[in-house]
């Protein structure tokens, strides 16, 4: 078995992911390298959750604040910046202790990512284009004639997903299903280590508590002069993947008069406890995973399996 351990600290949002993160790098020398889709994007602070500047002024977080809210960023951009992260915490005889809640990227990082091309923008237009004229469905079928298996596996209605494979048909000439079944290193090959993973899973009530008072936290803390500002943004528009996450996407549409305040609130928490909800699927799903109750267990489980070696 390796001797280097890489330490994922997982949980649905608002369970205390970040505190226990931090205690854990007060007991030892830990690298932080934070796992959230959201925290990638600059300007966008409060609606994430991100530390204050304070916060990762002492406790360094790889991965966080890389690019701007106008811009894309993807699971594979995410593996090749956490390997890196991983690879300068070894150089310097430090733990990585990986912690977030954006499970997409833990499972890219663990299993490794399929080669397939990059993203084609003229493409992709020329496929909406045709998907506006007839319709999702319609191209579905038309994947499912040159790739039945990717198309078993696609709703037809998943326009996202139909768009890609027929993209990676046309760059590259071969089925999507190819590339998915090439075998792919994980991180224990691909970085020589052992990966050790813990989640914080509290209980159902106090997670909704926790979830309603961290949204009221980041309203009084001026999450909607946060969107305000960005929307000041000419390049910044709604249907970009940041203005899609939780929060944001919920106070733009308040911000364009569709629905009051209070609404704004109620529809922020109910998103919240839905993001919760899928994110505690995955972890049921997730092998040989050391659960704890709260931040503190979870900890205090890290810090001790640090200590053994």
């Amino acid at each position: 078995m390796a001797a280097r351990r890489v330490f994922a600290l997982m949980g649905p949002t608002a369970s205390g992911k970040t505190n226990a993160a931090l205690a854990v790098a007060d007991r030892g020398h830990f690298d932080l390298v934070s796992v959230d889709s959201a925290m990638v994007y600059r300007r966008m602070d409060i609606g994430t959750a991100k530390p204050s500047p304070e916060i990762l002024a002492q406790y360094p977080h790889a991965v966080v604040d890389v690019i701007e809210p106008t811009e894309s960023y993807s699971a594979a951009r995410f593996v090749a910046d956490a390997d890196a992260a991983v690879v300068q915490a070894f150089s310097a005889d430090r733990t990585p202790l990986l912690v977030g809640g954006t499970m997409l990227y833990f499972k890219a990082f663990k299993h490794g990512l399929s080669t397939l091309p990059a993203a084609d923008h003229a493409i992709r237009r020329r496929i909406a284009t045709q998907a506006a004229e007839v319709g999702w469905p319609a191209l579905h079928a038309r994947l499912a004639r040159r790739d039945a298996r990717a198309a078993a596996h696609i709703d037809p209605n998943n326009g996202q997903r139909i768009q890609r494979a027929l993209e990676v048909l046309e760059i590259t000439g071969r089925s999507i299903t190819e590339a998915w079944s090439e075998p792919v290193p994980g991180a224990t090959e691909r970085l020589d280590c052992e990966l050790v993973e813990v989640a914080v899973v509290p209980d159902r009530a106090t997670l909704h508590k926790s979830i309603a008072c961290r949204v009221d936290a980041m309203l009084a803390r001026g999450l909607v002069a946060e969107v305000a500002a960005l929307r000041d943004d000419p390049a910044l528009t709604a249907d970009l993947p940041s203005m899609r996450a939780v929060g944001y996407r919920q106070v733009w549409r308040h911000l364009d008069g569709e629905y009051g305040r209070q609404e704004m609130v109620e529809r922020i928490r109910a998103a919240t406890r839905q993001l919760a909800k899928r994110q505690l699927t995955w972890l049921r799903r997730w092998p040989g995973l050391a659960w704890a109750a709260d931040g503190d267990a979870a900890a205090n489980l890290i810090a001790a399996e640090a200590a053994l070696r």
